[in-house]
């Protein structure tokens, strides 16, 4: 059955995102899709639907959301929480890495995450695809404009799971070498693999600029002939500071580049912010592939821990079920050890 949802307010960096749009770069058309395709998943995991199923990525500040006609169930992924209007005027906190059911007329103000944050709605969103994918590339003006979105209804009885946050793992982003790297100096290589980065506040769905060391090009320069990029690519044009693409990014670019990330690291990429430092590891295509059926595997197992929700989805109850309340005995009533937005009686 179909139903729709309604966004009340946009929130701010909030667009449709799945897999992506593949097939088409060679007639200028980027890949675009999910920042990190791996919370994406996740969420959509928690439905069950398709990995890849289409649904909102927030990058600043999130929606508000109402249910219209039919029951809509949706789910949480990423450093970012919600809260559930109940009609009456109640309301409750929803964590993320949940789901939960919206009524018709219920409505889901959605927070801001830290880094990137997704919201997958159970059978995806059903807008029309635009060249076989529903993801939004605002540059071409491959956008679904309209401010209510066809998605499927509810499932009746599949109650609402939760489970642990899913963390990327840190160190230095692994990069193959290359293809350009004979464009740099020894010492521009060396700079490039043991000194760290700063993230500029110059970063969007296309990229991220890098500040550090000025990377030093060798005698053959800072231009090259135009050839393909894809996300991952780090060019570094003619003042020697590092530009890394992310899934916007281009289908061509004349400048070298001294090195690509690995797929299983590009989702850490989305969660950097202005300011926050980033090194490098030079990584063969052995553990590259390697890192990627890691990273599969992670999540593949992740969901398999996926747990049904408290009845009712109280955050006190969820608190209490997940204390170690055979170790100690505590106060209810004392204030420290109740968040704010949880404290029993706020």
């Amino acid at each position: 059955m179909s139903a729709r949802l309604a966004i009340r307010t946009p929130g701010l960096g909030v667009s449709i995102q799945d897999g992506g749009r593949h097939g088409h770069r060679h007639i200028g058309v980027p890949l675009s899709g999910a920042l990190d395709p791996v919370f994406l998943a996740a969420a959509n995991g928690l439905l069950g639907n398709p990995a890849d199923g289409a649904g909102l990525e927030v990058l600043l500040a999130g929606p508000l959301l109402e249910a219209l006609d039919e029951p809509v169930r949706i789910a949480l992924a990423g450093a970012m929480g919600a809260r559930h209007l109940r009609i009456g005027g109640t309301s409750r906190a929803v964590p993320a890495w949940s789901t939960l059911t919206l009524q018709p007329g219920e409505q889901l103000q959605v927070g801001s995450p830290r880094g990137v944050g997704y919201i997958a709605i159970e059978g995806g969103l059903l807008t029309p695809p635009l060249l076989g994918s529903r993801s939004t590339y605002a540059r071409a003006g491959l956008v679904h404009g309209a401010t209510t979105l066809p998605c499927h209804a509810a499932r009746p009885h599949t109650g609402e799971w939760q489970n642990d946050a899913l963390r990327h793992g840190d160190g230095p982003i692994r990069v193959i070498p290359g293809p350009q790297d004979g464009h740099f100096t020894a010492a521009a290589l060396d700079h490039f693999y043991t000194t760290p980065f700063r993230v500029t506040r110059q970063r969007d769905r296309m990229g991220l600029r890098l500040a550090g060391p000025a990377l030093a090009h060798s005698p053959l320069g800072a231009d090259i002939v135009s050839d393909g990029v894809t996300p991952g690519a780090i060019q570094v044009p003619a003042d020697g500071q590092p530009i890394l693409l992310l899934a916007d990014c281009q289908t061509v670019g004349g400048y070298p580049k001294i090195a690509t990330v690995i797929r299983a690291d590009l989702p850490r990429l989305a969660h950097l912010q202005a300011d926050d430092e980033i090194r490098f590891r030079a990584v063969d295509a052995d553990e590259a592939a390697a890192a990627r059926a890691a990273l599969a595997c992670r999540l593949a197992d992740w969901l398999t821990r996926a747990r049904p929700a408290p009845a009712g989805g109280d955050p006190e109850t969820a608190l209490l079920l997940a204390a170690n309340l055979a170790g100690a005995a505590v106060r209810g009533d004392d204030p420290h050890l109740w968040p704010d937005e949880t404290r029993p009686g706020t």
